[in-house]
C-alpha cells in the first residue's frame, strides 16, 4: 500500500525537476537557433543554470552547422534519464534502449509546446501592454519570429487585427497531432 502512496508523489517529483531544466536545456537551444540576444537577462539566466552541466559535454560533442549540439544530446540524455525512472517506477518492462528511443518523440512534443506557449504569451502580452520594452518580450519576439513571419505573410493583418498568430498556432496543434503518435507508436513509448 505504501509503494502505490508514493508512486503518484513521486511521479511527480520526477516529472516536475527533469521537466523543468529539459525544458529550460532546449529553450537554450532553440534561442541559440533563433539568434536571440544573449546579453538579455532572461538569456543569461538560461546561458547560466545551463552552462554547468553543458560545459563538460562541449569538450565532447562538437557543434554542427553553428548549432549547439550539446544541448540537445543533454536534453536527449535527461529525458531518457526521465522516462526510464519513470518506468521504473511505474514497472513497465522495457528493453535497455527503450527510454533512449522513448524520450524522441517526447522532445518533439516539447519543442512544439515551447513554440506553442511562446506564441500564446506573446498573443496575451501584446493586448496587455504594446508597445513597451520588455526583455521578457523581446525573446519571445525573437523566439516566435522565424515561425510568425511566414504566416504573417500568408496572413496579414485584417483591419489591423493580426491574425497570424492563430495560424501558427493551428499549424503547430496540427504537427503535433500528425507527427507525434506515430513517433510514439514507432518507438513503443509508453508515454
Amino acid at each position: 500500500m505504501s509503494g502505490s502512496y508514493l508512486t503518484n508523489p513521486l511521479v511527480f517529483l520526477i516529472q516536475t525537476l527533469f521537466g523543468l531544466y529539459i525544458a529550460i536545456v532546449m529553450i537554450r537551444f532553440l534561442l541559440q537557433w533563433a539568434r536571440a540576444d544573449f546579453y538579455n537577462p532572461l538569456s543569461q539566466f538560461i546561458v547560466k543554470v545551463t552552462s554547468p552541466v553543458l560545459r563538460p559535454l562541449r569538450q565532447v560533442i562538437p557543434s554542427l552547422a553553428g548549432m549547439d549540439t550539446a544541448s540537445i544530446v543533454l536534453a536527449w540524455l535527461l529525458k531518457t534519464a526521465e522516462l526510464a525512472l519513470l518506468a521504473a517506477l511505474l514497472g513497465f518492462s522495457a528493453f535497455p534502449i527503450g527510454a533512449l528511443l522513448w524520450s524522441v518523440p517526447a522532445l518533439v512534443e516539447l519543442i512544439i509546446n515551447i513554440f506553442l506557449f511562446a506564441v500564446f504569451i506573446r498573443v496575451i502580452l501584446s493586448w496587455v501592454n504594446p508597445g513597451t520594452y520588455n526583455p521578457g518580450v523581446a525573446l519571445l519576439s525573437r523566439l516566435t519570429d522565424p515561425i510568425m513571419r511566414p504566416a504573417q505573410r500568408a496572413l496579414p493583418p485584417i483591419s489591423g487585427i493580426d491574425l497570424s498568430p492563430m495560424l501558427v498556432m493551428i499549424g503547430l496543434v496540427l504537427l503535433q497531432m500528425l507527427l507525434v503518435p506515430p513517433l510514439k507508436w514507432l518507438t513503443g513509448s509508453p508515454f
